[in-house]
């Protein structure tokens, strides 16, 4: 539900420092911790280690698995960049940034799914997004709702120097819409539901738009996977397994969505509405077939000139090319002599073919 998002001072201290607090080297080991926070795509890894369900697969490979919540969730890749944590959900571009534009070699585990709607832009006593031209757009800034304002505003001929970006945090949001000062929003659900359902709004754009950008990723340190590939297995094994049973309309199928909605604030309706926004990929062969997909190199580039226009790369980065990203065909976007960010379909396709 809530992606807060990379804090200005926060990844320019990580990234200005002579090196990251690299993990140390990874090794084979048999405890294991990753951290998660609260969004609707990621409810499910609380509920894994609630139920049990984690914990049978980690059995299964003689290994211990703890899934931890993070309020915050810029700490929460803070703490796994740094090596606290040997997984953790994030976005495609926080992955970009901060662990690989940190140095620290990122595996994409599990592709869980992508925003498809949950995200948008808000106008008030406006219908069309060209009307956004020349004003102040209240948004959290460098986040994927920064992101999405720029793909929007290039869908009507328009650049970031048309408005003006006026940093918001998510928790001011629907009080910064209801003062007359402000009048156009971009925020993500549950929030966007909230300003939409106002009389003066009007939603202009949303993720629905460009669809697959905007992914919500298990990103795992890539040695520790290298050295112990049951880790790999044990987190998509039964990933895949609540997947089949919060899709289902089943008794259990509702339970277990209806504790994921309590876990993160709101009702099984709340929840469903948000899932029906949010393209998941409920079995290993769709998140397989999407990561395979020649659209998530272009969605890669988007996501690098983003971050090299607004400084995010670090003053050092010499082009959005800076850091290498590695997808399943072997192609590479960026640096070849820095690839630290890495789209692996391995162990999904594992669970696809039912070999874990």
């Amino acid at each position: 539900m809530f992606r807060n998002t990379i804090k200005v001072l926060s990844l320019a201290a990580l990234l200005a420092a002579p090196t990251v607090s690299a993990p140390a080297l990874a090794a084979e080991k048999t405890d294991f911790k990753v951290c998660w926070s609260i969004y609707v795509g990621w409810m499910p890894w609380g509920y894994l280690q609630d139920s049990g369900i984690m914990k049978k697969w980690a059995d299964k490979y003689d290994i211990t698995v703890d899934i931890v919540q993070i309020n915050d969730y810029v700490e929460s890749i803070n703490q796994y960049t740094a090596g606290e944590y040997d997984g953790c959900s994030m976005t495609n571009m926080d992955a970009l940034s901060i662990p690989a534009g940190g140095g620290v070699d990122t595996t994409a585990l599990i592709v869980g799914d992508y925003s498809n709607g949950n995200d948008g832009v808000i106008l008030k006593d406006k219908t069309d997004l060209a009307e956004i031209k020349g004003q102040n757009v209240n948004l959290v800034e460098l986040s994927v709702s920064h992101y999405l304002l720029a793909r929007a505003l290039a869908s009507v001929g328009l650049k970031e120097r048309d408005i003006t970006v006026v940093n918001t945090s998510d928790a001011d949001m629907i009080a910064a819409y209801a003062t007359d000062d402000v009048t156009a929003v971009v925020t993500w659900n549950p929030l966007l539901s909230e300003i939409d359902a106002q009389p003066s709004a009007s939603k202009v754009f949303d993720s629905a738009a460009i669809p697959g950008e905007i992914i919500d990723i298990m990103m795992v340190n890539t040695q520790t996977l290298n050295d112990n590939p049951n880790f790999g297995k044990a987190l998509t094994g039964a990933w895949y397994e609540l997947m089949a049973i919060m899709s289902s309309d089943s008794d259990e199928g509702k339970a277990a969505r209806t504790a994921m909605a309590e876990a993160s604030g709101t009702d099984l309706a709340g929840y469903d509405a948000q899932l029906a926004t949010t393209k998941m990929f409920y079995t290993p062969a769709e998140a397989v077939a999407f990561t395979s997909s020649p659209e998530l190199a272009k969605t890669s580039k988007f996501v690098a000139e983003f971050l090299f226009e607004n400084g995010v790369l670090g003053e050092g980065a010499p082009s959005p090319e800076f850091v290498g990203v590695l997808f399943p065909d072997g192609s590479i976007y960026g640096d070849e002599a820095n690839v630290k960010l890495r789209f692996d379909t391995t162990y999904m396709g594992m669970a696809a073919s039912g070999d874990l």
